[in-house]
């Protein structure tokens, strides 16, 4: 490694500087002092050091207390901890020595933050375990988790640095858990910025076009903000209410997301207006009267939505979200949403659990956050709880939206949208949950499948005679409920495991045959099973027949095939698809991870399979899974599996391209609407039929109401073809909206 030059310590010493300036909860000599001394230790210890970007590696852990202080406002502890947080993972540097320098608390949140260098089973994903680790420590001291957040939202800002692979791991994990995590304390800015940065890596193309359209619409935008809030303004001076009016920024992230899911124009996500109302609340009179006597305010001019009100004042949200919002109808028919908030519930909104500590605050926010680290913890704290599982557990409860229920005596219990009786008896009591046989739901017998809505009362019934059902698995939502669930089963399925790898043992070892990858490969592929722990289970359960092992396991590799379908169009009268059938050699060739895998056309099946969940075409941004077996499979970076396989197993992911594809055919769904008349469907299937570049595999419409919805299944060589085609269809008369469906595994 290179020494520091003189500009690179000038470089060190003015970002130390600008760190200082924002430690604003640490005035005190001694905390000025201690903050010196870590910025010192850190420095020595990863001297002559670089990034992948060049610069001196002490450059990130100061941007990392820099975040911490800045951003989420945290004290002399947290920013030096940040400083130290990759001492003892990085250099010759002990916990020990940091216990010795710094204190026994700051050792601790350094030692949560030191990343796990244990070597695990081979079957559980290092990130996933990695991650399940690191929120052990989230319920003993939360500052861990939120350093560790401002960790990642640096080297998320410096991943141009990295290779494509990296960026693409990096960029999955962070949409997939960080920013959810983030969102689910309260971190709204930072949680903003890390679903913004995974885009700008994932989708570079959506991040630049809507990033322009942004600064393109901004303006139009602005000139009617200020003429809402001018009457707006004018008011609140009147009722002598100090506030400052502006404009809700919108994410990247969410519109792409909106765009996506929604089908709509960034002109139309722009056609909804968000203004937020933070206001210096009077302390002679309660936060709340405030709030409404806002809204009273703003209402006299602008006419409100009743079904659009949101008192998240009374009753916050579990992340200690506080906040009145309104919809109303602007001067010129615009509806325009108002949130109303004081100056503390900004500052928690942006900030959340974070600042909290600031206002010395209490009640209803710190104790759901508590509840829900109790949760993580019991989930946690499984040793048998598989690291994969644990992932798809912990997911369903971040990004949930909540609703509010009662207990028979009018206590309140914060669930996610969705939740079941089942899930609200086990949010209340294990013993409940597993004896749970129904609930009366506003006086009225439901069953344990029953949803709930915010403002239900619940009243749960329990009998003895009941035990847990693993069906219950099916209906439930919360990582609480499906983990108790579970618990129940895991001694039985344990069980069924250890016979079914005797059963296997003594099987092949009857036959004369071996125990090893190869044949681990053979069986998993031909039974469709993504682990050996599933396959024993099968076995010892009998769902498996155990005579056909050894059969399965002499079998001889079959040689891939490439199968080019020469497709007939919609209502030809033969009816029948030709076929040309291309022999490839079964052999895979040695994959570079480092290295783009290119997907050339007469690989496809060797070194390659397309994904059946998304099925992408040539010119999809894709990525490759390379599994157990050494295959690869070619997802769209969009797809959902895609981004799990990205956040939880990225040391198996490939970057991907196509090369030029003009002999194969691939399988995309095509949806259209429009208003329904005679002929529609003719001109459609007429200007298929002329496009020598598709060929149609089926058509299905439907009519109701004067308007109709239909599915169309194609054969195209590349997304070029498939626009070209969208583009026609768009000009027939008739046709209001033709798109692509992404999500092809529900329609196929």
């Amino acid at each position: 490694m290179s020494g520091e030059t003189e500009k690179d310590k000038q470089l060190i010493l003015d970002a130390y500087e600008e760190l200082l300036k924002h430690c604003k909860r640490s005035r005190e000599a001694e905390s000025k002092q201690i903050i010196d001394k870590a910025f010192h230790f850190a420095w020595e210890a990863h001297k002559g050091v670089r990034r992948k970007s060049g610069e001196p590696y002490i450059l990130h852990p100061i941007s990392v207390a820099q975040i911490v202080a800045k951003e989420m406002s945290l004290g002399t502890k947290s920013i030096v901890a940040a400083l130290l947080h990759d001492v003892v993972e990085d250099t010759e540097y002990t916990l020990d020595d940091i216990q010795n320098h710094f204190g026994e608390k700051i050792a601790q949140i350094v030692d949560g933050l030191t990343k796990i260098s244990d070597v695990f089973d081979q079957q559980t994903s290092m990130q996933a375990e990695n991650f399940r680790k690191m929120l052990l420590t989230l319920s003993d001291d939360l500052r861990v988790i939120l350093i560790k957040m401002a960790d990642r939202l640096h080297n998320m800002r410096t991943l141009n640095s990295m290779p494509l692979r990296k960026q693409m791991k990096i960029a999955g994990e962070t949409l997939f858990l960080f920013a959810p995590l983030a969102h689910r304390m309260g971190l709204y800015a930072i949680k903003s910025e890390l679903e913004d940065l995974s885009l700008k890596y994932e989708h570079p193309d959506d991040f630049e076009n809507i990033s322009k359209k942004i600064v393109e619409q901004e303006e139009r935008q602005l000139k009617i903000i200020r003429k809402i809030i001018a009457p707006i303004k004018a008011k609140l001076k009147e009722a002598d209410i100090k506030c400052t009016i502006k404009n809700r920024p919108r994410s990247i992230f969410s519109i792409w997301n909106k765009i996506e899911t929604q089908n709509k124009s960034i002109e139309e996500i722009y056609d909804l207006i968000s203004v937020r109302v933070v206001f210096k609340p009077d302390p002679n009179i309660s936060e709340k009267n405030q709030c409404w006597n806002i809204y009273s305010l703003i209402t006299d001019i602008y006419k409100p939505k009743p079904e659009r009100i949101r008192d998240w004042v009374s009753t916050p949200k579990a992340n200690g979200y506080q906040a009145l919002h309104v919809t109303a109808m602007g001067p010129q028919g615009d509806w325009i949403e108002f949130q109303i908030r004081t100056e503390k519930m900004d500052d928690i909104a942006e900030k959340g659990f974070a600042v909290h500590s600031k206002y010395n605050t209490s009640g209803s926010g710190e104790s759901e956050l508590d509840k829900w680290l109790t949760d993580v913890r019991e989930i946690l704290d499984n040793p048998e709880a598989d690291a994969m599982a644990f992932l798809d557990e912990f997911k369903l409860n971040l990004f949930s939206k909540e609703i509010q229920v009662f207990t028979p005596k009018g206590h309140i219990r914060t669930l996610p949208k969705k939740a079941t009786i089942l899930d609200f008896a086990y949010d209340i009591h294990t013993d409940i949950g597993n004896h749970c046989i129904g609930a009366k739901v506003n006086h009225r017998l439901v069953p344990l499948s029953h949803e709930l809505k915010s403002g239900d009362q619940v009243e749960i019934l329990t009998s003895e005679k009941q035990v847990p059902k693993y069906e219950w698995i099916e209906f439930v939502i919360t990582a609480r409920a499906k983990s108790k669930i579970k618990s129940a089963f895991k001694r039985e399925r344990k069980e069924y495991t250890f016979k079914g790898v005797r059963m296997i043992e003594d099987q092949l070892l009857d036959s004369g045959l071996k125990l090893n990858a190869n044949a681990f490969r053979k069986m998993l592929e031909y039974y469709k099973l993504s682990n050996k722990e599933e396959l024993f289970y099968k076995v010892g359960l009998g769902k498996i027949d155990i005579n056909e092992i050894d059969g399965v396991v002499r079998k001889k590799s079959k040689s891939k095939f490439i199968k080019y379908w020469k497709l007939q169009f919609f209502g030809d009268s033969k009816g029948n698809n030709e076929k040309e059938v291309l022999e490839i050699p079964d052999t895979k060739p040695e994959l570079d991870k480092k290295k783009t895998l290119m997907l050339t056309e007469l690989a496809t099946n060797e070194s390659y399979k397309i994904a059946t969940c998304c099925k992408p075409i040539p010119g999809d941004e894709v990525l490759g899974y390379l599994d157990m077996a050494n295959n690869v499979t070619i997802h769209k970076r969009k797809c959902p599996n895609a981004l799990k396989l990205m956040s939880s197993q990225g040391d198996r992911i490939l970057a991907a391209d196509w090369t030029s594809h003009r002999l194969m055919s691939f399988l995309a769904i095509i949806e259209l609407t429009g208003i329904d008349k005679i002929g529609i469907v003719n001109e459609v299937t007429n200007v298929i039929s002329k496009d020598h570049d598709v060929n149609m595999r089926s058509l299905h419409f439907e009519s109701h109401d004067g308007v109709f919805e239909g599915l169309i299944h194609l054969y195209v060589h590349n997304t070029e073809d498939l626009n070209n085609l969208i583009l026609k269809l768009i000009k027939v008369k008739g046709l209001d909206n033709v798109k692509r469906i992404e999500n092809i595994e529900e329609y196929s």
